[in-house]
């Protein structure tokens, strides 16, 4: 089944399709164009299981997803068994179409989901509750080969407005405290799949990384008036030494106490909450400079950098949705062509960060490199 609809935040088209085991499958169309009609699946799979357990622990107050399930999901698999690549007559793939833009569909082993509802606010005794959420993954490209820095500008804000898109539809779904669309980029980082591609988490809860941001931006706008991102932002422009690049709508920075030894942020001029937030000429904006960053990251060195891509949103409701401020969080554990950056001891057990590289030094080298 296929259904044709019109985003009113900037895309032609999309095509909302079922997969044979019920999930949802979104075709977004580049601009001016209209999405690929998908194909029936014609795979034979199993039922959709239960959801895992999140199980909540009461010396931190974090929860912790437990997805067995996900032992069995598909790795490295070479390109002519790639699940993300087009369906073909001899081989049918999660993508029942010959050829696409960007596709967006519930993934097949979820880490929450698929069911969706309220989890209580804590857990006062050891005993789990469903894995509530949604779990989605976001294919940039039809091409087995490249990455989101080797996209056009075309189908890179075709990308942006998937993003927003799903932002919105996962938001307003039952029981959603956070959506958060990442990306885990090259081997390095654990990726299990080569193929160009992000994911979405919709989680039931504010994590623990959001519910420390949140804090400090509530905390800030109560004491100030003014939001603590666009405070930092105002600082690192007149500052300048951390600056990376800055646009009409966007700048880009390394973070004064970055953790990492490449670690930029991508931050809106204007104060919004998420990507559905966004008008249509910062999209125009974002899809390139987003691009060009990465581009930037991957000319540092000989080899493409592996990276984890954050885009944190402010979360779906309360007073820490009006204090907190979109922006990506673009992190690589690469602290040499051949060194790479391993959570030891301080930084694993206490999350207490050390940063061998200074973030002057870091800005300054991409700023030698960006496009």
């Amino acid at each position: 089944m296929s259904v044709t609809g019109r985003i009113p935040s900037g895309l032609i088209s999309h095509r909302v399709h079922h997969l044979a085991d019920g999930r949802e499958a979104i075709f977004f169309a580049d601009a001016n164009a209209i999405a690929p009609e998908p194909a029936p699946d014609a795979r034979a799979l199993d039922p959709r299981g239960e959801p895992g357990q999140l199980r909540y622990d009461r010396l931190t107050g974090d929860w912790v997803a437990v997805a067995a399930h996900r032992q069995s999901r598909t790795y490295l698999p070479p390109k002519e068994e790639c699940p993300l690549c087009p369906s073909t007559q001899g081989r049918h793939s999660e993508i029942p179409a010959e050829d696409f833009h960007v596709v967006v569909f519930e993934n097949r082993f979820p880490s929450l989901g698929p069911d969706l509802g309220r989890i209580p606010a804590a857990a006062p005794v050891q005993v789990p509750a469903p894995a509530y959420g949604r779990c989605e993954v976001v294919v940039f490209t039809p091409e087995h080969e490249g990455s989101f820095a080797s996209l056009d500008d075309a189908r890179a804000r075709t990308v942006i407005d998937a993003w927003a898109q799903r932002t919105a539809a996962l938001s307003a779904m039952e029981g959603i405290a956070q959506v958060f669309p990442f990306e885990n980029r090259g081997q390095d980082i654990g990726v299990t799949l080569h193929h160009p591609h992000g994911q979405i988490y919709a989680y039931p809860y504010l994590t623990p990384t959001a519910t420390k941001m949140a804090t400090q931006a509530v905390a800030h706008l109560e004491k100030t008036g003014r939001t603590l991102m666009g405070d930092i932002l105002d600082f690192e422009r007149k500052e300048g030494t951390r600056m990376v690049a800055a646009g009409e709508h966007f700048s880009v920075f390394v973070p004064f106490a970055a953790r990492w030894p490449l670690e930029a942020h991508l931050v809106p001029h204007r104060h919004v909450p998420d990507f559905a937030a966004l008008n249509e000429a910062e999209k125009d904006e974002l899809a390139v400079m987003y691009r060009d960053l990465l581009r930037g990251f991957d000319a540092l060195y000989e080899t493409p950098t592996p990276y984890i891509s954050a885009w944190h949103q402010a979360p779906v409701a309360g007073k820490e949705r009006e204090a907190s401020r979109l922006h990506l969080q673009l992190t690589s554990p690469r602290r040499a062509a051949d060194k790479l950056k391993f959570l030891a001891g301080s930084e694993a057990a206490m999350g207490a960060f050390i940063n061998d590289v200074p973030a002057e030094q870091t800005a300054a080298r991409l700023r030698e490199v960006m496009p």
